[in-house]
């Protein structure tokens, strides 16, 4: 395999971030996680072709919060992407976040990059006002068409909002509502080898469409994990993290690795052989 030719995509969602001095759900510096979170990013070598953001940028839409989020991406030294999550406002981040080359010039904030040899597509699933996602038909026609332009290519995929069921019940409620419309785009274009996505806060992995689909962990708080509809919704501070997507080439279009990349400082790396090659 030659490594010159592999891609590597870093994944960071849910970041919600509130104006200066102000903490997310009354306990969590989010705006700090953040920070760290770009120290992670810039320490990564080799360093990745893009940063595709999933969603959830600010915690309650504003030009204060947005114009924070700005600055505290200043120090990301990788060339980053956005798509909007529910948390999020159409208007407020195409004039915050300009020149993510959004599709359209109004309406849904899609994206389509030309990452080397790799497509990244980002996905607008907001509905206003409310917390569940769609597709609407103006994006999964957008879709239809930027997967059917090159399919030669292999594509990864973005959007906020899982379209399969996590089992945390109260989440599953306003995951994507129309995922059976995103699996028909999906099953005409075999070039889309990974669907990801943000909204749960928590490290998923699953299929969706017969292709991987996985859910990026966010560098805050997490969605506690109940699986027995333990009512109400609540969070857990556990390990933050985000995704790493390393896309090898190979037969067909090629094969995408996931990888789990805590965020913070770790013992190591310590060698298992000495100079001679003997197991220390």
């Amino acid at each position: 395999m030659d490594a010159r030719r592999r891609q590597l995509i870093a994944q960071i969602s849910d970041l919600h971030i509130r104006p200066p001095g102000q903490l997310t759900s009354g306990r969590v510096d989010t705006a700090l996680a953040l920070k760290r979170c770009i120290t992670a990013l810039n320490r990564l070598m080799p360093r990745p072709n893009l940063v595709a953001i999933s969603g959830d940028l600010v915690d309650s839409p504003s030009v204060e919060a947005y114009d924070h989020l700005i600055a505290l991406l200043a120090p990301l030294e990788v060339t980053y992407a956005a798509l909007p999550g529910n948390h999020d406002d159409r208007a407020l981040m195409r004039a915050a976040l300009p020149g993510c080359g959004y599709a359209h010039p109004t309406g849904p904030l899609n994206s389509a990059h030309a990452i080397g040899a790799v497509d990244v597509i980002l996905l607008d699933s907001i509905v206003p006002d409310a917390a569940h996602g769609e597709l609407d038909p103006q994006t999964l026609a957008w879709l239809d068409a930027a997967l059917g332009a090159s399919p030669t290519r292999p594509a990864l995929v973005f959007v906020h909002h899982p379209p399969f069921v996590t089992g945390i019940s109260d989440m599953d409620e306003i995951n994507l509502r129309n995922s059976g419309d995103l699996a028909m785009i999906l099953d005409r274009h075999d070039r889309a080898r990974l669907v990801a996505c943000g909204h749960v806060h928590r490290a998923i992995a699953t299929t969706f469409a017969s292709r991987p689909a996985s859910i990026c962990p966010a560098p805050n708080l997490s969605v506690a994990l109940d699986l027995g509809e333990h009512s109400p919704l609540s969070f857990t501070i556990e390990p933050p993290a985000f995704h790493l997507h390393a896309w090898f080439p190979g037969d067909g279009f090629g094969n995408v690795v996931t990888h789990w990349m805590p965020i913070g400082d770790v013992d190591g790396p310590h060698p298992f052989f000495d100079s001679k090659g003997r197991s220390l």
